[in-house]
C-alpha cells in the first residue's frame, strides 16, 4: 500500500485538530489492582477496570498488560484480543456534559 501526498495532508490535518486535547503518553496493565492505568499528556491519570471495557471483559493478564499506544496517542489497542479504545471517547463519556 503506498502513501500518497493526500494521505500525508489528511494525517497533518488530524493531528493539527488533535494538538492541545489530552492524548495518551503511556498505559499499562496493574495486575495487583486489576486495572489498565492510562498516563495522559496533561497529568491525569485514569485506573480502568477491564471489565468496562468491550473486548477486556474475559481477557487474561498477559492479554490485558500487552497494550499497544496508538503514534497519535488517541486510541489503545490490544492485539491479542484485537480491542481498541478511542481515548477521548471514554473522556467524554466519564467527564464531559449533555451539552
Amino acid at each position: 500500500m503506498a502513501i500518497t501526498e493526500d494521505d500525508v495532508r489528511q494525517a497533518k490535518a488530524r493531528m493539527a485538530c488533535a494538538r492541545g486535547h489530552a492524548h495518551v503518553v503511556s498505559a499499562r496493565y496493574d495486575s495487583r489492582t486489576h486495572r489498565v492505568i492510562i498516563h495522559l499528556n496533561s497529568g491525569l491519570e485514569l485506573a480502568i477496570p477491564p471489565h468496562l471495557v468491550e473486548g477486556l471483559t474475559d481477557a487474561t493478564p498477559e492479554a490485558l498488560a500487552d497494550i499497544e499506544v496508538s503514534p497519535t496517542g488517541l486510541g489503545l489497542h490490544w492485539p491479542q484480543l484485537d480491542a481498541d479504545l478511542y481515548v477521548p471517547a471514554l473522556l467524554q463519556g466519564q467527564f464531559g456534559s449533555p451539552s
